[in-house]
């Protein structure tokens, strides 16, 4: 919706000091791999990858085809890897350089199949191996079978190998994490052993680069990290807040005293008040469990809670306490802290709370 009122602004500044930051604590050789699924983490997928081309990224990484094929269209020439392929997109993999994820028996036996007619050469693929997230991928005594699958095949040629760590921002998990790394080293031996020469190895995600070094090993996947979340409160300091939601006041009400705001009597007004109806709801991406006075927004420097129940479309701000007029802008979150309250309140975690942000907010590009 290119003229709406309510706007989510993306400091491409800020990704581009997340970047430079995490490349700082990588060796020089260690590829860099942006995670860019999901709209670039609910902001603008394109516009974060054109930046990180420019800055000499290495890799990408997507969910699924579609999105990949997005950043083509729009121009964007690096080695794009997609990790969740499903069998209907994979004769479109060619047609626009996309690498896929071969996660199962079934799956490679297909791209294989689909790469014979294709009439493929050494085509990039990768495989990816079950540590104990137990979501996709081979387990570790699939390899030879895999092998059997590959070896004679000229069609196909594995570019990376990869695992996925489970609870890489949980110190408690230290444990059951270092025995992932070394599962993964061993498969990364023996595929080594078996092929005669090594992939790229990669298994760490934003959480993993800043707390096992030693399981760096190729190349790392950094995706919330760019978007200015560490996982960590001593690392999130260092990185920059990327995205600001803005949007205006619609319309001001004076609530008489025993009067209610909202569907179902959400909010009944012990005293007179003024309150700001804003167009942005939890069609928008606002749960309706922030309501109720959880979240607050704020007005011309002042935060004001929000009351009764989110609606579809809109929410109320007590504004009694703030000079506002119909037309100001409100600000729902402009900084780390705010998103992750409202994770905190909604029960959840600071990436549905951005994924979330709907197509009827406006992108901005800083």
């Amino acid at each position: 919706m290119s003229h709406s009122p309510t706007v989510l602004e993306i400091s491409l500044s800020a990704v581009e000091h997340n970047f430079n930051y995490f490349k700082s604590i990588i060796s020089g050789d260690t590829k860099m791999l942006a995670v860019v699924k999901a709209s670039g983490y609910g902001s603008d997928s394109v516009a974060v990858a054109k930046l990180l081309e420019e800055k000499g990224i290495d890799y990408f990484a997507v969910a699924y085809a579609d999105e990949g094929i997005t950043l083509r269209n729009e121009g964007i020439a690096t080695p794009i890897l997609v990790l969740h392929p499903q069998f209907q997109n994979l004769q479109l993999m060619s047609s626009y350089s996309l690498e896929p994820n071969l996660y199962s028996e079934k799956l490679l036996c297909e791209f294989v199949r689909i790469s014979k007619l294709q009439g493929l050469d050494s085509y990039p693929v990768h495989l990816k191996f079950n540590t104990g997230l137990n979501r996709l991928g081979f387990r570790a005594e699939s390899l030879e079978k895999v092998y059997s699958l590959l070896r004679n095949e000229k069609s196909l040629r594995v570019k990376s190998i990869f695992s996925h760590m489970v609870a890489s921002e949980d110190e408690e998990s230290r444990e059951f994490s270092m025995k992932q790394i070394s599962e993964f080293d061993a498969i990364a031996r023996e595929f080594e052993n078996l092929w005669g020469y090594r992939p790229i190895r990669h298994m760490t995600n934003t959480s993993g680069v800043l707390n096992y070094p030693e399981a760096h090993f190729d190349m790392v996947r950094v995706g919330l990290g760019l978007y200015g979340f560490a996982n960590d409160v001593s690392q999130d300091s260092k990185l920059h807040n990327v995205l600001t939601l803005k949007s205006v006041i619609s319309q001001i009400h004076e609530v008489q005293s025993g009067e209610t705001v909202g569907y179902n009597m959400g909010y009944t007004a012990d005293a007179p008040l003024r309150t700001a109806t804003i167009p942005i709801g939890h069609a928008d991406g606002i749960f309706r469990s922030l309501g109720q006075g959880k979240i607050s927004v704020k007005i011309n420097g002042k935060k004001a809670p929000v009351i009764g129940n989110i609606c579809m479309d809109m929410i109320m701000a007590d504004v009694t306490a703030i000079d506002c007029m119909e037309g100001d802008e409100v600000i729902l979150f402009d900084c780390r802290e705010d998103i992750s309250r409202m994770a905190h309140e909604a029960h959840t975690i600071s990436y549905e709370i951005l994924t979330a942000l709907g197509p009827r907010i406006r992108r901005k590009i800083l």
